[in-house]
């Protein structure tokens, strides 16, 4: 298991959570996110480690942005 933190900007809200969920979740291999939308971070669990990209662009088509740091 593998677990990778990103930066996301924009969320302000639990609706913001479940959108970045659900289009995170169906990156293939992972097993699981959370998302800590008042810290403006995403942790997303996977069999293996995550193209950065993969998941920024799961993250952009919910609306937002994964940002450096």
């Amino acid at each position: 298991m593998s677990a990778s933190h990103y930066r996301v900007t924009g969320m302000t809200c639990g609706h913001c959570a479940s959108a970045v969920t659900e289009e995170v979740v169906k990156i293939p291999g992972v097993t699981g996110v959370q998302v800590d939308v008042a810290a403006g971070r995403v942790t997303v669990e996977s069999e293996q480690p995550l193209a950065t990209n993969a998941v920024a662009a799961a993250v952009d088509e919910a609306g937002y942005e994964v940002v450096p740091g």
